[in-house]
C-alpha cells in the first residue's frame, strides 16, 4: 500500500460537516491499507478573521506576534480533524508545525522551509495511526512559530511528501483539477488529466489559484508527484502533475489560457538613453520590496527614452512614490500610469516544436480588435497586456483558435 500525503484547503473543512466528511473520506483510505499524513488549512476565513482582529489593535502588527495570532487557526483545524478520525474509530494524533518541527527561516509572515524532522511522524505511521498536520506553520532556530504566506499550507504538504518520499500528495480543494482556462469565463473550459511542473508553474505564477506557485516550485525541485482533486466528489482523477512530458504526438501546442486582473503600468517618460538607466529605475523599486514584471524601453530621440514596466494594482501607488524620487534624481520628463490593464497569457510545452504560435496568438486577437500593449515570452509562455475590457473576449477567442474546447 501506499503513504500518501493529503492537504484540504480551508473550505474542504469550513464547517463540523465538513470536517466530517473530510474524515470519512481518509477514514476511507486507511481502511485500504494506505499510510496517511493529512495537512489542513484554517477553515475558510479564519485567517482573514484573525487578521482582521490583530489590526483593530494596531494597523501594522509586529510580525512575530502576527504569526503567533493567525497560526491559531489550523490549530484548531488539526484538532477537530483528529477528534472527528477518532469518533469514527480511526486512531489519529495532530501535530502543529513546531511539534513536527518543520524548521523555518525567521522571516515572519512569509517563512521558507529548510528543513523538517520526519522521525515522531513516522513512528505514528507505523503504528497505524493517521497524522494530521497543521499547514502554514512552522518554527524557527529561536522556536519562534512562523508563517509561510497565503496559501502556505499547499507548501507544507508538498514538503512533507518530499521529506517522507511519499509516494503521492494529494491537494484536496473546491475545483476538481486544472482547466485550460477559467471555466467561469469560458464553459467550455475541460479539466486536464496531465500537465507538466513547467506547465502547472507558469499557470500560477500567470494567475491560475488551484496552486500556489511556492508549492509547485517545491514540488518540481524534489519530483514529488502531485495531484488536485476535488474534497466536493466522491469519484474522480483529478489532474495529475508531472515531471514528465506528454509523449503523445497528438499532444496540444497549448495546455492553458492564464490571465491576471491585478495589473498597472507605470512609464517613466523622457528617461536617459544611456548603460544603467534601467537600474536606477527599478534598483529602488526592488529595494522597496516591489515586485516587476514586464519591462520595456523604448528608444526615443535626442538622447532619452520612455520606460515603462508593470506592478500589481496594490503596489501602485507606493511605486509611483519611489519613483517620485527617482524622476528627480535621473532628470526624467514625468510619470505615467494606467490600472485598466491585464495580463493574458499562453502556456505549454507544445510550443517549443511548433513554430508560430506567436503568431497565431496576435492575428487571433487583432482579429478582434484587441491591440496589445506589452508582450513576454519564454520558452512554454507567451503574455501579453491588453486593456482589461478586452480580457474575457481575449480569453475566450483564445481558447477557441488553439482548439482548447476540443474534447480530448
Amino acid at each position: 500500500m501506499a503513504l500518501i500525503v493529503q492537504k484540504y484547503g480551508g473550505t474542504s473543512v469550513g464547517n463540523p460537516d465538513r470536517i466530517r466528511n473530510v474524515a470519512g473520506r481518509i477514514a476511507k483510505f486507511h481502511g485500504e491499507g494506505h499510510q496517511l499524513v493529512v495537512v489542513v488549512s484554517a477553515m475558510s476565513g479564519e485567517t482573514n478573521r484573525l487578521i482582521a482582529l490583530a489590526k483593530e489593535l494596531t494597523p501594522t502588527p509586529d510580525p512575530r506576534e502576527l504569526d503567533v495570532v493567525v497560526s491559531t487557526g489550523e490549530q484548531v483545524t488539526i484538532g477537530l480533524l483528529a477528534m472527528a478520525l477518532q469518533a469514527a474509530g480511526v486512531p489519529a494524533k495532530s501535530y502543529t508545525g513546531g511539534q513536527v518541527k518543520i524548521l523555518t527561516d525567521d522571516a515572519h509572515t512569509k517563512a521558507r522551509i529548510l528543513g523538517i524532522d520526519d522521525a515522531a511522524i513516522r513512528s505514528d505511521l507505523s503504528e497505524g495511526k493517521v497524522v494530521i498536520v497543521a499547514g502554514f506553520q512552522g518554527v524557527d532556530v529561536g522556536g519562534n512559530i512562523t508563517t509561510l504566506g497565503r496559501g502556505g499550507s499547499d507548501t507544507t504538504g508538498v514538503a512533507l511528501a518530499a521529506a517522507l518520499k511519499a509516494d503521492e500528495c494529494q491537494i484536496y480543494t473546491d475545483v476538481d483539477g486544472v482547466y485550460t482556462t477559467d471555466p467561469r469565463v469560458v464553459p467550455e473550459a475541460r479539466k486536464l488529466d496531465v500537465i507538466t511542473f513547467e506547465e502547472m508553474l507558469e499557470m500560477a505564477s500567470l494567475g491560475s489559484k488551484v496552486l500556489q506557485i511556492r508549492s509547485v516550485e517545491f514540488a518540481g525541485k524534489y519530483k514529488v508527484k502531485l495531484r488536485v482533486l476535488s474534497s466536493f466528489e466522491e469519484e474522480g482523477q483529478g489532474t495529475l502533475i508531472t515531471v514528465e512530458e506528454n509523449k503523445n504526438m497528438e499532444q496540444p501546442v497549448i495546455s492553458g489560457i492564464a490571465f491576471n486582473r491585478d495589473e498597472a503600468k507605470i512609464t517613466i517618460q523622457g528617461v536617459p538613453d544611456q548603460p544603467g538607466i534601467a537600474y536606477q529605475i527599478l534598483g529602488p523599486v526592488a529595494d522597496a520590496n516591489i515586485d516587476v514584471d514586464m519591462i520595456i524601453q523604448n528608444s526615443g530621440h535626442g538622447g532619452t527614452a520612455d520606460f515603462s514596466f508593470t506592478v500589481a494594482r496594490a503596489d501602485l501607488d507606493k511605486t509611483i512614490g519611489v519613483l517620485d524620487r527617482v524622476k528627480t534624481v535621473i532628470n526624467a520628463r514625468g510619470i505615467e500610469s494606467d490600472k485598466t490593464l491585464c495580463k493574458v497569457s499562453i502556456v505549454g510545452v507544445g510550443m517549443r516544436s511548433h513554430p508560430g504560435v506567436a503568431a497565431k496568438m496576435f492575428r487571433t486577437l487583432s482579429e478582434e480588435g484587441i491591440n496589445i500593449l506589452m508582450i513576454s515570452t519564454s520558452e512554454i509562455k507567451i503574455s501579453v497586456v491588453v486593456e482589461e475590457k478586452y480580457l474575457e473576449l481575449a480569453v475566450r477567442v483564445l481558447h477557441k483558435a488553439f482548439d482548447l474546447d476540443r474534447l480530448a
